[in-house]
């Protein structure tokens, strides 16, 4: 049997999106940068979204390049551990360290 390949679509980035929107209507919006930290799970959220950031430069960095909806995903998906790292440490009362 041959391998099914996965595929992303429009629907799975706008998913990813309306997540990220959901989730943020429960944080303190953003006025300045914070630095990564906060409680086990937020901390290893935040480890995650650096390894998704450092996947999407090198996602970036192909040739030939590489599909531009493969870029997006991965780039809302770093997003997305982004707040559910802010999201972890708000609910568990961590305050953000702001720089």
């Amino acid at each position: 049997d041959r391998v099914t390949k996965a595929f992303i679509t429009d629907a799975d980035v706008a998913r990813l999106e309306d997540l990220i929107d959901t989730l943020e209507q429960e944080l303190p919006p953003l006025t300045r940068f914070i630095l990564a930290g906060g409680n086990a799970a937020g901390s290893t959220l935040h480890l995650a979204r650096t390894v998704c950031r450092r996947a999407e430069r090198r996602i970036v960095a192909l040739l030939p390049p590489a599909d531009p909806l493969l870029i997006r995903y991965v780039n809302r998906l770093s997003d997305l551990l982004f707040v559910l790292a802010r999201v972890v440490n708000h609910r568990a009362g961590q305050p953000e360290t702001e720089w």
